[in-house]
């Protein structure tokens, strides 16, 4: 791999670790704390009802948690928003337009062209073609053999800056 991979590949790890976990967890810690000193201790009912941090954090995590369950959950299951990310994501996938390494490239699309082949020819053989289908089994075939050679089929909404 050439070094600009594994630098492209260190800034994904890095961005997922920091995103995913650190920030997280200092967002959560930041929100926590904010709320008990700025807000509950200059009020004095609620100082009543939480007199130390750790006494407003307990319930703070046992209902914040649900609550974040049930806002990803609906994010995921009842919003537009989770379909339109896929949307994006798969436009940007470069695999959406060539194979993925391994079983798909070494077995299913070998398979695939040797029947597509072996079709072609008894159909051929037998006169069961037009000259239409047999025009979409080349370009079929054709696309199947760009594939296997590691090339891309179709147009991706957006090339990948190379």
């Amino acid at each position: 791999m050439k070094w600009h991979r594994y630098m492209m590949r260190f800034w994904y790890y890095f961005r997922m670790g920091y995103s995913t976990y650190l920030s997280f967890l200092l967002g959560a810690v930041n929100t926590l704390t904010v709320i008990y000193y700025l807000l509950i201790r200059n009020i004095p009912d609620l100082s009543v009802i939480f007199p130390y941090f750790s006494v407003f954090v307990i319930p703070a995590v046992l209902l914040g948690f649900p609550l974040a369950v049930i806002v990803g959950w609906l994010h995921m299951k009842g919003s537009r928003a989770y379909s339109s990310e896929l949307d994006i994501s798969v436009e940007a996938n470069p695999y959406a337009y060539k194979l993925t390494p391994g079983y798909q490239t070494e077995v299913v699309m070998p398979l695939y062209l040797k029947v597509i082949d072996l079709l072609a020819r008894i159909s051929k053989d037998r006169k069961l073609l037009t000259v239409e289908e047999e025009s979409e089994i080349r370009d079929i075939q054709k696309k199947l053999r760009i594939l296997l050679g590691g090339g891309m089929v179709g147009t991706p909404r957006r090339r990948p800056i190379q």
